[in-house]
């Protein structure tokens, strides 16, 4: 009777303490907490192979303990390697990294140079890609991150500067032409737009002022170039999107994405 007091006193012991344990502020908390416990109380189970203990519990109050604990055994094992375990794929931390901007054609730089007023300026990026900048002549720049490019012009400028520091600004851009957004047909304003991180077939539709009154807005096209090179029409509805409000209809775009809008037939 004494060890069947000693283990309703471990119980109700457990029991006290589950108010803890909700208390916990997440799961993470709750699993380490429950790893914690589960291999504390393993110690203070009996020595089930003591003899002493049949005398004192009797052998039915032995019997029924020892068929327990495997089972807490196995409990306690499982949460200290559920803890250990890494996070589903699905429920990992996005990475963090956005891609650096690349120069492209029509874009507007401004170089600056530390302490050499007359090499700073702004300069425009040429459809072949080049800028030219003062002792340096025709360098390509597009293509290529503004910390690229400015590390060349400290190299070629090295042979007239001492030690030169030189930073290159986009004041203005259009972007590379594989990353641009082209909208053509039925737009009210049709044009090439510099994709933006997260864009999305909402914010292009604001962007070139929505459709026009001839518009056949749910025979929309999205013509997207897939990593092996061949491309996909996926059919978009914005007339849904626009003026109904259906917001499934807003489709995540892509850089390099092409949107056909088609006129209407009657």
């Amino acid at each position: 009777m004494k060890g069947i007091a000693g283990c309703s006193a471990k119980v109700r012991t457990q029991r006290a303490q589950v108010p803890r344990l909700q208390a916990c502020s997440s799961s993470a908390e709750r699993c380490h907490y429950m790893a914690e416990e589960g291999v504390q109380f393993l110690p203070r189970l009996p020595n089930l192979s003591d003899q002493s203990l049949l005398s004192t519990w009797g052998f039915a109050t032995v019997n029924c303990i020892a068929r327990f604990v495997p089972a807490i055994t196995s409990l306690a094992m499982l949460l200290v390697s559920g803890c250990a375990s890494p996070p589903l794929p699905g429920r990992s931390t996005p990475a963090t990294q956005s891609d650096t901007y690349v120069i492209g054609p029509g874009d507007n730089l401004r170089v600056f140079v530390y302490q050499a007023p007359d090499l700073s300026g702004g300069v425009a990026v040429r459809p072949d890609g080049r800028i030219s900048v003062p002792l340096v002549g025709d360098i390509i720049a597009a293509g290529k991150q503004p910390m690229v490019l400015a590390k060349e012009l400290e190299v070629i400028l090295k042979k007239y500067v001492h030690a030169p520091t030189v930073t290159v600004i986009v004041n203005s851009f259009v972007g590379p032409l594989d990353r641009q957004i082209r909208i053509i047909g039925e737009a009210t304003d049709p044009s090439a737009m510099p994709y933006r991180d997260g864009m999305t077939l909402l914010d292009v539709l604001i962007a070139t002022k929505g459709l026009t009154k001839f518009a056949a807005g749910n025979r929309a096209v999205v013509i997207r170039r897939e990593p092996d090179g061949n491309s996909r029409s996926i059919p978009v509805r914005l007339s849904d999107l626009i003026k109904d409000g259906d917001i499934r209809a807003n489709l995540d775009m892509q850089p390099g994405d092409t949107l056909i809008i088609p006129q209407s037939w009657f």
